[in-house]
Parts: C-alpha cells; structure tokens; sequence
C-alpha cells in the first residue's frame, strides 16, 4: 500500500495520455514516453530510456499475444530481425556502460539520438506512403537472399537506436518492412513488428537494468495509467480521423525532436 501511496499521480495520467495515442495511431510509447519524461519531469535520459524500455515490453507483449493467436506474425521475418538486433542491443548497451552511465557525455549522447530518432520517426508519419512509392518504383526482382540479409539488417540498426533512445521499434520498423515485403499484408507486417519489438525492447530493458537505469517506482506509475489508455485509444481509434491525427502527431514529434538535437 506505501509503494501505492509514493507514487505521483502525474505520471499514471502521463502514462495514460501516451496510452491513448499509442491506442488511437499504433505509433509506439517511447516517440512520446521518454521525451515526457526527459523534458517535462526531468528524468535523466539514461533512466528515462532504461525505464521505457521495460514499459515498452509489457504494453506490446499483450499486441503480440492478440496478433499471435490471430496468426498475423510472420515468424521467419521477426527472426530475421532479430537476428541482428540481438547482437548490436548487447554491444550498445556495453558501449553505455563503458562511456558511463551518469556522465555528460552519455547523457548528451542519450539525448541527441533521441531527437533524431523522433525526427525519423515524423518523417516516416507524414511521408509513408510517398516512401513506399518512391521504393516500389525503384525496385528490382525478388530476391530472398538480398531481402534476407537487408532485414537483418535493418534489425541491426533498429538494436542500436532503440537501446539508445528507446524509440524506432514501431514507425520505423514497420516503415522498412512494408519496403522489403509489399507482397506481405499490413497487418502481418505489424504484427511481425510488434512480435519483434517485444524481445528487443525487453533486452535493451534488462540491459539497462543491468547498468542501473531503470526506476522501477516509475515504470509501475506509467504502466497504470498507459494500459487502461490503450484499450480507451484502440477502441475509439475507428471513430477518429487518421488523417488528422498523424500529421499532429508528426508535429509535436518534430518540434520535440529538434529540441532535443539543438540542446
């Protein structure tokens, strides 16, 4: 009940308010979890980062449970993912280790590759479809290998930029993917995405655990405000205008992101 009673109830509504946009856009917790908690509640970036990670893990672990028992994973393409996301998580979270999880360097480092990430991911809200196009015109024949190898490798990438700044696991990564398989129907591109995003971010979680940057007072404090959000979000998401929503999102997503390069 004291653990209960410690907690501030701004961060359940922060976790709630972040719930229901995730529920509303599908974009993921952390393009708008860790920048709350950095610029608004004064989190370091490190234990932002740490901490949403971990949230990050429980939330889409129920989407995977739904998309998995709906068949809608393509299996073969989360294990490629995570064939290279693995391996760059581990050495990243080394790397932050060794810089120094408290020094300024670290903090800064945090910080900048959060804004570009926020910045990508805008790019990705207001420009997906002009994307898919450009690469639909430009590319070649199928070949299972190249295609193989590249979604490693946009795994690889995705490992470093999410254990940073926690953020890329979502708009990111379905964006490459709707690239390397047209062929494959949306809702198995998310679901493949989400189901990745699971390992991943309960990885770089553990890992920053492990380094000592993660609250855990926090994390229960958002995870009981964002949980009821998403069910709120998800089922008034048919009644709202996408059209509007994203490129509001994108927007806010832009002016946080620059903020936090130019600091």
């Amino acid at each position: 009940m004291s653990f209960l009673l410690s907690i501030d109830p701004l961060y359940p509504l922060s976790g709630l308010f972040v719930g229901l946009i995730v529920g509303l856009t599908g974009v993921g917790g952390g393009s708008l979890m860790t920048p709350i908690l950095v610029l608004l509640f004064g989190v370091h970036p490190a234990t932002a980062v740490g901490t949403d990670l971990l949230y990050a893990a429980v939330t889409k672990s129920g989407g995977t449970l739904v998309h998995g028992l709906g068949k809608t994973i393509a299996w073969r393409v989360t294990g490629l993912l995570a064939a290279g996301s693995v391996p760059t998580t581990i050495m990243t979270i080394y790397a932050i280790q060794n810089f120094g999880l408290q020094s300024a360097k670290t903090s800064a480092l945090i910080s900048f590759m959060l804004g570009i990430a926020l910045l990508l991911t805008s790019l990705t809200l207001l420009f997906r479809t002009q994307i898919l196009a450009f690469a639909a015109r430009h590319s070649g024949e199928d070949n299972p290998q190249r295609t193989a190898l590249l979604t490693i490798l946009t795994g690889a990438v995705l490992g470093v930029l999410v254990s940073i700044s926690s953020v890329g696991a979502g708009a990111l990564g379905v964006t490459a993917l709707l690239i390397l398989y047209p062929k494959l129907p949306v809702v198995r591109i998310v679901g493949s995405d989400i189901a990745h995003a699971v390992p991943l971010t309960l990885l770089a979680g553990i890992g920053h655990w492990w380094i000592g940057s993660v609250n855990w007072l926090l994390l229960v404090s958002l995870l009981i405000g964002s949980l009821p959000g998403i069910v709120i979000g998800s089922k008034l998401a048919p009644k709202l205008p996408e059209g509007v929503l994203r490129p509001i999102l994108a927007g806010v997503l832009i002016i946080v992101g620059l903020r936090l390069v130019i600091a």
